[in-house]
């Protein structure tokens, strides 16, 4: 059994607008960059304090599309460039780690019936990985909900020299689907054709994760996951330009009860793991004692 383990942090947009106190929007946690920028520093030292050793950037929301419908998409590559610097700067203050750059769905998440086919995305996503790969050490694709979804982000970053990591959204109910309704096991079409180092299982439900992590075991690829908090993904977070008070946090995933579920993962030979929204600095320290202590080695 690997004895190495990758801990990542656990939320990043969520625990930004919890401690901003602010009204959620459309643009979430990007909002908040703008206006408290501090607030997104103070996050990812409190990972790296946690145990965590990398910082995922907070650019998952600032993709152009979604900056253009509020008239902000000349301001990217600033935006861009602070949610880099800012985890660069807690990384560097921690001493140690990595930082990888959050590369979301096009649009909206969980929505891959309205995001742009894998050509059209390519040049979207060109332009953003370009850039963010300029400074972090990982690219890390995240919440893919389809296999063409995921052709978009993978055809642009086959471009660039980083290593690429790749999350896929599972069914809130069935973790050998993903969340168009293909079966979990057909994405080994893809990871054929790209220069992946890393398939994981983020942003769904714990329960159904151990399911998706037996799948994706058998890529011969490093695998892990993390999942949300979330009770379901609402009917009401799918309509357009949905803001985050359609989702409701669970009450029974304290980090005592998500740690069971990340063991489970790691004893299936999960070798990256962390969490997605909801999930705290507390989940995260609570992961990195356990593991400390039954001998895993974070790196």
């Amino acid at each position: 059994m690997n004895k190495d383990i990758t801990l990542l942090d656990g939320s990043i947009g969520q625990e930004i607008l919890k401690r901003s106190g602010d009204k959620a929007t459309p643009l979430w946690s990007t909002k908040v960059m703008m206006d408290k920028p501090t607030i997104v520093d103070d996050v990812h030292r409190s990972y790296f304090k946690s145990g965590a050793t990398v910082a995922t950037t907070n650019t998952y929301p600032v993709h152009y599309d979604r900056l253009k419908r509020v008239g902000l998409e000349d301001d990217r590559f600033k935006l861009w460039d602070i949610a880099v610097n800012s985890a660069l700067s807690a990384r560097d203050k921690h001493g140690y780690g990595k930082v990888a750059a959050s590369i979301g769905p096009l649009i909206a998440s969980y929505r891959p019936d309205i995001c742009p086919p894998a050509a059209e995305a390519e040049k979207i996503y060109d332009e953003m990985i370009s850039h963010l790969s300029l400074k972090t050490d990982i690219i890390l694709i995240e919440t893919m909900c389809s296999i063409d979804q995921a052709e978009g982000a993978l055809r642009a970053s086959e471009k660039i020299n980083k290593p690429v990591w790749i999350g896929f959204s599972v069914d809130d109910f069935d973790g050998s689907k993903l969340r168009s309704g293909e079966n979990l096991k057909e994405i080994g079409s893809i990871l054929e054709k790209f220069t992946i180092e890393a398939v994981l299982i983020n942003c769904s439900r714990p329960e159904v994760v151990t399911n998706a992590i037996e799948i994706v075991s058998s890529f011969n690829k490093k695998f892990g996951a993390y999942a949300n908090a979330f009770t379901k993904i609402s009917s009401g977070f799918l309509e357009d330009a949905p803001t985050v008070d359609a989702l409701e946090e669970r009450k029974d995933l304290n980090p005592e009860n998500y740690l069971k579920f990340v063991m489970e993962w790691v004893e299936l030979g999960a070798s990256i793991v962390g969490g997605c929204c909801e999930v705290g600095p507390e989940h995260i320290e609570l992961i990195a004692n356990k593991l400390k202590n039954t001998g895993y080695q974070i790196v």
